[in-house]
């Protein structure tokens, strides 16, 4: 099921004159012209232009964005659906926004890394250009800055799990709300550490910021335990990790163990899959488009289930966020891999990568 870009909200006012244009240009449409005009007017989805690319460290890099006017904004951590053509066709794949929300030039961005073997990373990395236009999806997430701030944070990442972690330093940057935030970041090598230069100029520039950059090559992998001596006081903290999901469980279980887990918060770009799942009933899935039934054990995705019977189901992410394997459940119920809750949405749109089916299920894909 392909995606388009978010429908742009448009306001009352705009909307009538829109209408009164339309009957003025029939049968053209107001956006046939405004296309013509900038192809980021066009009020029928949300696109943006690619102004530049910066590369950050040695296997990622920038991708700057002048969004259309319709773009509604977005909260420091949250992610964005990002539509792109590759050899004709439209790819859609999910990237936490690295800018500040209230960037003064204006643009957005976000900083996927390469993945070998991929096919988007790899373009927007090495091959996209200036000038080249995207489509905007939704923008999503619940991994952002509380509001009031907490009065002292504790920042964990590890390679690209630092990307929804720079909008909120660049944030609190632009409000001059650094006062006592501790950064914890590791990477491989110095050279493949992303956003290098602006997190040793945030350390530079405020007294109130503390960065520890580890090289996992030189001082190991950064464990639980080692918390004590970084960050003596990271019990009294409002901490924010993201990165793999091996350091990510290592943290909560230190945190249930000897912290206030109400204070951690995490964004995690694999979601575990699988967990709960293998207790579940499984049962036959009949996809209705192609009028292929495959059988699906209580532990195995949909997705992997009809990919396994030979279908070639559409996918991008495979771990629910970009919403590229969707499709209508018609009859049945759902078990959600990730947290093992059964569910009943017939009649709306499942991701198929993240549940398996609770009895026999009908779908339409």
């Amino acid at each position: 099921m392909a995606e388009r870009g978010a429908q742009p909200q448009v306001p009352r006012g705009r909307r009538l004159f829109l209408r009164a244009v339309r009957r003025l240009f029939s049968p053209l449409q107001p956006d046939d012209y405004l296309e013509m005009i900038n192809p980021l007017w066009t009020t029928k989805e949300l696109r943006g232009k690619v102004d530049r690319v910066e590369p950050q460290g040695s296997e990622a890099a920038s991708v700057l964005i002048r969004p259309g006017y319709e773009w509604p904004g977005h909260k420091p951590g949250q992610y964005v659906r990002l539509g792109v053509v590759i050899d004709g066709v439209y790819h859609w794949r999910a990237y936490s926004l690295t800018s500040d929300p209230s960037p003064e030039d204006g643009l957005i961005s976000v900083t996927p890394k390469k993945v070998d073997g991929g096919v988007v990373s790899p373009y927007l990395v090495q091959k996209i250009q200036p000038g080249d236009l995207v489509r905007l999806g939704e923008i999503e997430g619940v991994f952002t800055l509380p509001d009031p701030l907490p009065p002292k944070m504790l920042f964990i990442s590890a390679g690209s799990g630092i990307t929804p972690i720079m909008s909120m330093l660049r944030s609190l940057d632009h409000r001059d709300q650094l006062d006592d935030v501790i950064v914890i970041h590791s990477a491989r090598t110095r050279e493949q550490v992303m956003f290098l230069s602006v997190l040793e100029d945030l350390d530079r520039r405020h007294d109130g910021l503390r960065l520890d950059l580890r090289l996992t090559s030189e001082r190991g992998r950064l464990e639980p335990a080692d918390l004590d001596e970084v960050c003596p006081d990271w019990r009294d903290r409002e901490a924010f990790c993201s990165g793999p999901g091996e350091m990510l469980d290592a943290l909560t279980e230190h945190w249930k163990s000897n912290g206030d887990c109400d204070r951690l918060h995490m964004e995690r770009f694999q979601p575990k899959i699988g967990g709960d799942g293998a207790t579940g009933e499984g049962g036959e899935v009949c996809f209705l488009d192609s009028e292929k039934s495959v059988e699906c054990d209580g532990g195995t995705s949909i997705l992997e289930a009809g990919e396994q019977a030979g279908l070639n189901l559409a996918f991008g992410c495979r771990i629910g966020i970009c919403h590229t394997c969707v499709g209508t459940l018609k009859a049945g119920k759902l078990r959600d891999l990730r947290s093992g809750d059964v569910i009943e949405p017939v009649g709306q749109d499942v991701r198929i990568c993240i549940n398996t089916a609770e009895g026999d299920i009908e779908l339409e894909l």
